[in-house]
């Protein structure tokens, strides 16, 4: 036998396998290809993938089901250049449902997304990528790590770019991001506003309403508006405006001028371009498509310019007062609304009182005073009290416009903002005897002790409390004002934790005090101990305090002398008196000639012993004298 030889076993040929076309209609085995090491593979799965979710909310959540993110985010940044773009197409596509955008934050994609902005990108890569980042910039969290992995600079930059889909997500990215006041000083510090304005020129609408949009909420940034004083936005805003062409989107343009006029410095800047001149053109403009709208936004503006003194001069020297005084009686609700709060700004000025009288504006907003629209009736009932303020010939125009017994109404019937204007109508009108009689008749003091009761706000109580001083001058206002129950909650006012809430209730006890009667049933009530507790704490007392103190004792010598153990030379006794022996009373609480000389002022005072304070708004300026706050009604 012969030696065994090994058999040399041969060695495969090292040549290419040939393509295999490969087709799945299961989107399971598409997500398994997204695992596969060959390039031309993966690049076609991402792209099904993409095709996939392109067709329906349901295939997105399928996708998700199986898997499919988070092998596509990994693949954002693979070195293939085909791979890359067909991921980033499949994760923009998918992050528009709520669920894959939930586990895209889980992921931390943000910044490899905002790698996928630079310049050496295709644009398809940049669209999807600017598409993702419009989902998830909704999200705080995603806001933030925006900023922080430095996207804003790309996104600036792609602001100025040819693609009209890229510069569309990339605005409404820019939108949500603004909503928070730091990104607005940062887009106007790295150069945002020049580009933003060169879109609201663009030939597409949607681009147009979001770099106005953008620009609305950027200035409302002080830094951001001197970013834009810099690059001549007004001039620009403004001949945007000027274009009858683009009056559907004056509305948007009106609200980046209303916040670039709130300071000084802007309005000077609008004034001198003629800015000022043409925004009064538009309140009276009467061939706009959008009139209505227009109009509403451009009386809304004048009421934000006129909320600074110098600027309602000015807008007063444009002869303002004529154009809202037209828009009183404009077609639309939201027209006359936005008129009437900007007639109660521009009311302030003394000037601007006397020339909405000559205009007869107040006979226009009494009759608004019972339109049907709540928000209307509002504005007009401000507008009034604005009106009405300091001003005796224009609250002596509303008693003439028949606009006593709808005031008085609003106190049973309104809101807590009809009531409060209401009221504080009244109150301005009430310093006249003839208007506060007339009010009177109308059963007033009656009407104001439901709001009393039930008023929720400050400064609802605060007028009412105030117009409760003004009328209860009048003896019979007094009567009919305890009869209703008025004295209660009035006095349980005392024990209210604003200050000037219990400061006004102290000068409408120290009012109502000036009978008997109705100081007797105060002291049943515990308004002197009340008053006692306030007059005790250096932190509580006020102006009106020991006023209102000293005065229920004047009315009710039985208990002054109880309190003070003497009475003064001015003080009658008659029948009813006694002595009930003394009262201890804290030395701080009470001082005897103190009290001797207040009393002596309110003695020397005209009958009806009016007090007012020297201003609308009442202060705790305890060292000032008590015969300051002593006017004549």
């Amino acid at each position: 036998m012969g030696k065994k030889v090994k058999k040399e076993i041969d060695t495969p040929r090292r040549e290419p396998f040939e393509p295999l076309p490969f087709e799945s209609k299961t989107p399971a085995t598409v997500v398994l290809m997204l695992s596969s090491p060959e390039e031309d593979v993966l690049a076609k799965a991402c792209y099904a993938i993409y095709k996939f979710a392109e067709k329906g909310e349901e295939n997105k959540l399928s996708l998700l089901g199986l898997g499919a993110l988070p092998p596509l985010c990994q693949h954002i940044n693979h070195e293939d250049k085909r791979v890359r773009r067909n991921a980033i197409m499949a994760v923009g596509m998918m992050a528009a449902n709520v669920d894959v955008k939930i586990a895209l934050k889980k992921l931390d994609v943000i910044p490899s997304v905002i790698e996928k902005l630079l310049p050496e990108e295709e644009t398809v890569v940049h669209e999807f990528a600017t598409l993702c980042l419009s989902t998830l910039s909704v999200d705080f969290v995603c806001k933030v790590q925006i900023i922080e992995n430095k996207g804003l600079p790309s996104l600036i930059r792609l602001l100025s770019g040819p693609d009209p889909d890229v510069t569309k997500n990339t605005l409404e990215i820019a939108l949500n991001l603004v909503q928070d006041h730091p990104n607005r000083a940062a887009l106007g510090e790295l150069g945002g506003v020049p580009p933003l304005l060169a879109l609201v020129r663009s030939e597409f609408p949607v681009i147009q309403q979001l770099a106005l949009r953008i620009l609305e909420r950027l200035t409302l940034d002080r830094d951001a508006r001197a970013a834009f004083r810099e690059v001549q936005g007004f001039e620009k805003i403004m001949d945007f405006i000027n274009d009858k062409d683009l009056s559907d989107l004056h509305v948007e343009a009106l609200r980046v001028v209303s916040n670039c006029v709130a300071d000084r410095e802007s309005l000077l800047l609008v004034h001198q371009t003629g800015g000022l001149s043409r925004l009064i053109q538009l309140v009276v403009l009467s061939t706009a498509p959008a009139l209505p709208e227009v109009q509403t936004s451009a009386a809304t503006c004048i009421a934000v310019v006129a909320r600074i003194s110098e600027n309602r001069k000015l807008l007063h020297e444009h002869d303002v007062e004529t154009a809202l005084v037209g828009l009183l009686s404009a077609e639309g609700d939201g027209v006359k609304t936005a008129a009437c709060h900007a007639v109660a700004t521009m009311g302030i000025h003394l000037v601007s009182k006397d020339t909405f009288r000559e205009l007869e504006a107040l006979h226009v907003v009494v009759e608004l005073l019972s339109h049907s629209c709540e928000e209307l009736r509002q504005a007009a009932v401000q507008a009034l009290s604005s009106l009405t303020h300091d001003s005796q010939l224009n609250a002596a125009a509303v008693e003439e416009a028949a606009g006593v017994e709808v005031l008085v109404q609003m106190l049973s019937e309104g809101s807590s903002t009809l009531v409060s204007h209401a009221a504080a109508t009244l109150a301005n009108m009430a310093d006249q005897e003839p208007l506060r009689c007339r009010i009177l008749t109308q059963g007033a003091a009656a009407a104001l002790v439901g709001p009393l009761q039930t008023a929720t706000t400050t400064d609802s109580l605060l007028q009412v409390t105030r117009c409760l001083a003004a009328l209860a001058c009048e003896p019979h206002a007094r009567k009919e004002f305890r009869k209703a129950g008025g004295l209660p909650p009035l006095v349980r006012l005392l024990s209210s934790r604003h200050k000037e809430v219990r400061s006004n209730a102290c000068w409408a006890i120290s009012v109502c005090a000036n009978e008997e009667a109705t100081s007797v049933e105060l002291c049943k009530l515990g308004a002197l101990e009340s008053l006692q507790e306030i007059n005790e704490s250096p932190n509580r007392r006020n102006r009106f305090s020991e006023v209102a103190m000293f005065r229920l004792l004047a009315s009710n010598l039985s208990v002054k002398y109880s309190v003070t153990g003497r009475l003064a030379s001015t003080d009658i006794t008659t029948d009813g008196f006694y002595d009930a022996g003394p009262v201890r009373v804290k030395d701080t609480l009470l001082d005897s000639d103190k009290g001797e000389h207040l009393l002596h002022n309110v003695k020397n005072e005209r009958e009806d012993g009016a007090l007012q304070p020297q201003s609308h708004c009442i202060t705790d300026d305890y060292s000032s004298e008590f015969n300051e706050v002593f006017l004549v009604a």
